[in-house]
């Protein structure tokens, strides 16, 4: 791994470096295409800044430049994904780099009501096109332990890049994660960003991804609205996926205990039941999309077992974390309702106590009342989970609010940190993939441009979901 020291622009380059990124203290900069080596868990906590956010070398746009915590980068929010080097060679090349990257952005769309809100959704949107690869491999964030592909980062990337317009992208990230699906429909926890495969660091599979890919190749599906042949490319992907979710339903219709996005896989929680079922509805309106309509029923069929099983086990205590229990609100409640599936008053309920009983004394919320790490610790992808919720059922004030947050708490380069202290500083890694796809989503929902996912027939109707069956009863007590 080489480093570089950074030295100041020379005259001839200061117009364009002003454009670009304006720093106001020499810059230690990492030029490699990825960062290696096994690092901390992502549940671990990390109350230091470790990046302050990535850019493009502008004479070799697909390497990517980290910036180091603590080196008084700044962003000057411009168009530009570009942080220029000292050298004639790298000012030379800044205007053609600062071009391709107005275009990429022009070719979609930057959501955001306020100038805030856009310069975020801007900087995410770049930071989101420098941590796609040429493959499709999403790097989650640009530090060791963090610098890999999980495909629940990915399919996010791929929905928040189909839903701002950059549906090739989208395709692109689909693409990955349709060639390093296990044969049984799974996927392993996290994967190589260069292409090499699983991580073989001992972690199982982790299944809420048989439900987040299905969920976002109908997003792509449904947002850039591709041939029909891309489609059914995509289409043994879904269906073994889909499948790997089927048979992971108990006789009850819940999934078996598996690690959720707490990498935690001790027992069966929301934040995989959620995910599955919203992918086995995606795959029942992707199969109804092509025709096939066999698929489409069992799928249908699938999703109407599991949502009964929510409803019964989860709805009936307020949708927390675990079933049969109503003291442990979870962030994984927003993946129920809009945009991943029909919105009912007990869910909105559920998400409204989830919301204030999670969120912070300094802003933004923390993943659940049983989180294990700091409970000071703000988490921003769990933030943005509650804002796209609340805009995408209407309550454009709070999501707003939320979103402003997000926005104030970000690095001098604009990015958006993993998590916040309790003193309103960025934490962790800087950017984090999730939160950005996260945030533009929630942007995006304030415009009403984010499609929920189809209920198919035969599922409860909406109105009767929080509770099918009263609440258990112990006799004696």
């Amino acid at each position: 791994m080489t480093r570089a020291e950074r030295d100041e622009p020379e005259r001839a380059a200061t117009n364009v470096a002003s454009r670009l990124v304006a720093l106001t203290a020499a810059v230690a900069v990492i030029a490699a295409v990825l960062v290696t080596g096994a690092g901390a868990l992502r549940t671990s906590r990390a109350p230091a800044l470790l990046t302050e956010g990535i850019a493009a070398d502008p004479c070799a746009p697909q390497r990517v430049v980290i910036v180091p915590a603590r080196r008084g980068a700044r962003w000057d929010g411009d168009a530009s994904d570009v942080l220029l080097p000292g050298s004639r060679a790298a000012a030379g090349c800044a205007p053609a780099a600062l071009a391709a990257s107005r275009h990429w952005l022009a070719a979609g769309t930057v959501p955001g009501q306020t100038p805030a809100a856009g310069s975020m959704a801007q900087r995410a949107l770049l930071d989101l096109h420098l941590s796609t690869r040429p493959d499709g491999a999403v790097v989650a964030g640009w530090y060791p332990g963090w610098d890999y592909a999980w495909p629940r980062d990915s399919s996010w990337v791929a929905a928040a890049l189909a839903v701002t317009g950059h549906g090739a992208d989208a395709y692109r990230v689909l693409s990955f994660l349709r060639h390093d699906q296990s044969r049984d429909g799974t996927w392993a926890a996290r994967y190589q960003a260069d292409g090499g495969g699983p991580v073989r660091d001992g972690r199982p599979a982790e299944l809420d991804a048989v439900g987040w890919v299905p969920w976002a190749a109908w997003s792509w599906y449904e947002t850039a609205r591709p041939a029909r042949s891309e489609l059914a490319g995509l289409w043994p992907m879904v269906s073994a996926a889909a499948g790997a979710a089927e048979r992971a339903l108990d006789p009850g219709g819940l999934p078996a205990a598996a690690t959720d996005y707490w990498e935690d896989g001790s027992q069966v929680t929301l934040g995989t039941a959620a995910p599955l079922l919203a992918g086995l509805r995606a795959a029942a309106a992707l199969a109804d999309a092509l025709g096939r309509s066999r698929a489409a029923q069992d799928w249908a069929s699938a999703a109407a077992r599991l949502d009964r099983a929510i409803q019964v086990s989860f709805g009936c205590y307020g949708f927390n974390r675990l079933p049969d229990d109503a003291s442990a609100p979870d962030a994984s409640v927003t993946f129920l309702g809009p945009p991943f599936g029909p919105g009912s008053t007990g869910l909105d309920r559920a998400v409204d106590a989830a919301e204030h009983a999670l969120t912070l004394p300094g802003g933004g919320v923390r993943p659940g009342a049983g989180w294990p790490g700091n409970p000071a610790i703000a988490w921003t992808a769990e933030t943005a989970f509650f804002a796209l919720s609340d805009a995408a059922t209407g309550a454009q004030g709070r999501a707003a609010d939320l979103l402003s947050w997000l926005a104030a708490h970000r690095t001098p380069l604009g990015a958006l940190p993993e998590q916040v202290t309790a003193a309103g500083q960025p934490a962790s890694v800087a950017p984090l993939a999730w939160t950005d796809a996260a945030v533009l989503l929630a942007l995006e929902a304030q415009a009403h441009r984010v499609p929920t996912t189809p209920v198919p027939p035969g599922s409860p109707p909406p109105g009767a979901r929080g509770c099918l069956l009263p609440p258990l009863t112990v006799v004696g007590r």
